[in-house]
């Protein structure tokens, strides 16, 4: 398993509420998705130290691509992380569109490849896999490697306007450097190339969550950092241990290093005291209907995706304890929230410290977020965030010793 304790560095990331905000859930948003509100949560999110911010999809959310474009217009170093969706665009189609953000943003885009959603959405969206949770992850396999060659053929010129490949000896180096064709089970391509050339090299960075096999073999072969959802210390130790062993198994079998960091997707309430954070934490879900709670209920139980189903047993174990599931961990927002469910509770050391044991387990990207997501955003850079780092620093010293 990874040393937790290597010396390494940690990213922070936030969320932008693109299906609106508020001080609760489980109800109508007190805040619309406005432009000028996502502006203000980013631009407060880079205030406060965060480095990038999570833009979701599917469902009620904005397109994450309109959004992450215009965010990053109004910003200066925060990185927009946009969903690429397998199947649903052309992938040299996607990988043009992630070439384009690259370069606008000065070398900021990241990529969150997202297979799935709920099945609904999937078939609102016409998804022919909608109902095929491994098939979408073999999809997947194709698709980010077509990006990756779309990549690399962007350092070729394109013809236009003002690069013309017409003359014997142009066009016998474009033929001699054409792209090699790609045959797969779900997309053929004679020549997949991107333009125009990335930013960064060899490209923007790859973010891919799930908790099946099939999502963890995937995401060694393709991604930068794997993500997971919110859950207990123990849990999250055991994902780590697993996909480690995948990981060295493909080492083997390839001859190849493959590195790969490990994230984590989780809700934050700071407070001054424990007592006011947990107050705080209640009054979230305090105006949710039981008719809201039971139809979340049915949507939650017939999902096909692994780390779903992760989060339903969570909360099921933690009903007769109040939905407690460890020193300052909180599921209750998953009787009507779906996805990263689990809220750290509590002051800024608290809350720093279970980063931290996260942190030593091997997590080195942390997606926060928290209701009002711009109001808790300021709170957690300006209590917490500089505690964390100070915690993490006093560890590396140790580290390097």
């Amino acid at each position: 398993m990874t040393d937790g304790k290597q010396e390494r560095e940690i990213e922070f990331g936030w969320f932008l509420p693109t299906a609106g905000d508020g001080r609760y859930v489980g109800v109508a948003p007190e805040r619309p998705a406005t432009l000028e509100y996502l502006t203000q949560v980013a631009q407060a999110a880079e205030t406060a130290g965060f480095e990038f911010v999570l833009i979701p999809t599917g469902g009620p959310c904005l397109d994450a691509w309109v959004v992450g474009s215009a965010v990053m217009s109004q910003t200066t170093t925060l990185r927009p992380l946009v969903a690429v969706r397998p199947g649903l665009t052309a992938p040299v189609l996607s990988a043009r569109m992630g070439a384009a953000l690259d370069q606008l943003s000065g070398g900021r885009a990241m990529i969150n490849v997202v297979t799935g959603s709920s099945v609904q959405d999937l078939e609102e969206l016409g998804d022919p896999l909608a109902h095929s949770h491994d098939e979408r992850y073999e999809r997947a396999d194709e698709y980010l490697e077509v990006m990756k060659q779309a990549w690399a053929n962007g350092e070729k010129p394109q013809a236009s306007e003002f690069v013309a490949v017409s003359s014997g000896v142009q066009q016998s180096e474009a033929q001699a450097a054409a792209p090699q064709p790609f045959r797969g089970k779900h997309y053929t391509f004679e020549r997949a190339s991107g333009s125009p050339r990335t930013v960064q090299n060899p490209h923007p960075p790859f973010y891919l969550g799930g908790s099946s096999e099939g999502a963890k073999r995937v995401a060694i072969r393709h991604a930068d950092t794997f993500l997971m959802w919110g859950e207990p210390h123990a849990w999250i130790e055991e994902q780590i241990a697993e996909i480690e062993v995948l990981r060295q198994a493909y080492e083997q079998e390839t001859g190849a290093p493959r590195e790969l960091r490990y994230g984590l997707r989780a809700q934050v309430l700071v407070r001054d005291t424990e007592e006011e954070a947990w107050a705080a934490a209640r009054e979230i879900i305090s105006k949710v209907s039981p008719e809201a709670i039971e139809r979340a209920e049915k949507e939650f139980a017939a999902t096909d995706a692994t780390n779903q189903r992760r989060q339903n047993e969570l909360r099921e174990l933690s009903k007769a304890e109040q939905f407690v599931v460890g020193p300052n961990l909180w599921t209750g927002l998953s009787v009507v929230r779906s996805g990263g469910a689990i809220l750290i509770v509590g002051t800024a050391d608290q809350v720093s410290q279970r980063l931290i044991e996260y942190a030593e387990l091997g997590v080195s990207t942390f997606i926060l977020s928290g209701y009002p997501h711009l109001e808790e955003a300021e709170i957690f850079g300006r209590e917490a965030l500089p505690l964390f780092k100070q915690k993490w620093a006093n560890i590396q010293k140790e580290v390097v010793r």
